[in-house]
């Protein structure tokens, strides 16, 4: 390897370390132990009931949570070690997980729900880290505060936080334009309908009616098969639901986005500091995407 190849290979080694920090690979490990929670009852074969409000994962829920809370907790060590965090932003995060929380005592129709509006505005403002963080940490909060505590509450948190974090990997769109709501208000529609996508994935596997065998899982069943089936079940029984959630994402940003985004892009120019080596003492602001 000559001499221009080490250097090449350096510079994508030490750009992959910067975009990759531990606090990143820390979120990244708890969406893989999310995915593993939500597939595993497809590699074995979990109890079946035939009513749709089965308590599926009664077993397991509470190891979930306590694993996905000490991989949060993790995330925010490693971010605030890194300055990717600092106090400043992590008493953003709690303002914002606060407001989300009461918004979703907005009303609406079907499965319309206000508390992924400002997940889905800080993962695109702060960026994925910052948005996954956004949507656990909202959905914790509404939980204990309408009560919505149980089996379902860890797989409501890694599914609202990989909406903050999608939100957050959305390219820049020509900011500061009508535009770029434009293009997140689609986001919003898109992201709506994946939480409701990935959200029945936490029960499916535990129901089954003979009746409607075409609709549900079956041990032994080929992937196809299972995603033909996953699909047939989703759009009789819950995509009209969660289009009202998108579609409520899309108002809610339409209407309230621009100044929501004027307002997060200005604690991101304030809110975070890092002494710039060839600064000599100077600090330059910046906020990692």
């Amino acid at each position: 390897m000559d001499g221009n190849a080490r250097v090449l290979l350096r510079d994508v080694l030490e750009l992959m370390m910067k975009k990759f920090s531990y606090a990143n690979l820390v979120l990244v490990l708890a969406s893989v132990l999310g995915a593993a929670a939500f597939f595993s009852p497809f590699f074995g074969e979990p109890p079946r009931q035939t009513s749709m409000s089965a308590m599926a994962h009664g077993g397991d829920a509470m190891l979930m949570l306590t694993l996905l809370s000490l991989l949060a907790m993790a995330a925010v060590v490693a971010g605030l070690q890194s300055n990717e965090l600092n106090a400043k932003s992590l008493a953003v995060l709690g303002a914002l997980a606060a407001v989300g929380s009461i918004m979703r005592f907005i009303p609406g129709p079907g499965g319309f729900s206000g508390v992924f509006f400002l997940p889905i505005m800080a993962g695109y403002a702060f960026g994925a880290q910052f948005g996954f963080l956004a949507g656990l940490v909202t959905l914790l909060a509404s939980a204990f505060l309408t009560g919505g505590v149980g089996p379902w509450l860890p797989y409501q948190m890694f599914a609202a936080g990989w909406t903050g974090a999608i939100a957050g990997l959305v390219p820049r769109f020509r900011p500061g334009t009508r535009w770029e709501i434009v293009m997140l208000a689609g986001v919003g529609l898109g992201l709506g309908l994946f939480y409701g996508l990935v959200m029945n994935l936490w029960f499916w596997p535990f129901v089954y009616q003979p009746e409607h065998a075409e609709l549900y899982w079956q041990p032994g069943q080929g992937p196809l098969a299972v995603i033909r089936s996953y699909a047939l079940f989703y759009l009789i029984t819950s995509f009209f639901w969660d289009l009202w959630r998108g579609v409520g994402n899309a108002a809610l940003i339409l209407i309230f986005g621009a100044p929501v985004l004027r307002l997060l892009y200005r604690y991101q120019q304030r809110f975070h500091f890092v002494l710039m080596p060839e600064a000599a003492g100077d600090a330059a602001e910046e906020w990692p995407g």
